[in-house]
């Protein structure tokens, strides 16, 4: 980032932002300050500078996405955020233990939309046909 990370910089972060551990360097112990994700977006953008959008761009498009796809295998037992998106509004879903969450505000706007916008139903070709055969019929006879 172009400077020094002293104890006055780190202290602006959170607890979970920031971490020292024991790495092995050239086979000695050497503590070694981490950053979570979310820590080093702070940095970024506690200390700006133009000069860190290489920076940024590149921890955003190569080194995050690496790092999840790397983890863990995604399972049922880890909740997940979804986008619903259609042309008249957009939903976050919750994917939880197999089932799909809907956060309670969102639904009078979504119930609200589905009573508003019914939608006429199209019949078959084959079904107009029919209907249409089937009152001449009527009418003839």
């Amino acid at each position: 980032m172009g400077f020094h990370l002293n104890d006055r910089v780190v202290s602006k972060l959170d607890e979970d932002q920031r971490h020292t551990l024991l790495i092995d360097y050239h086979g000695q112990p050497e503590k070694r300050l981490m950053l979570s994700e979310s820590g080093v977006y702070a940095l970024l953008v506690y200390h700006y500078a133009p000069g860190n959008r290489l920076l940024r761009e590149w921890l955003t498009h190569q080194v995050v996405p690496a790092l999840r796809d790397a983890g863990p295998s995604k399972n049922a037992d880890r909740p997940m955020l979804s986008l619903l998106d259609w042309p008249e509004m957009s939903l976050s879903l919750l994917h939880w233990q197999d089932e799909g969450w809907i956060r309670l505000r969102d639904m009078p706007y979504l119930l609200l939309n589905r009573t508003r916008r019914r939608v006429p139903v199209v019949k078959p070709w084959w079904r107009k046909v029919f209907e249409a055969f089937h009152s001449s019929k009527h009418s003839v006879g």
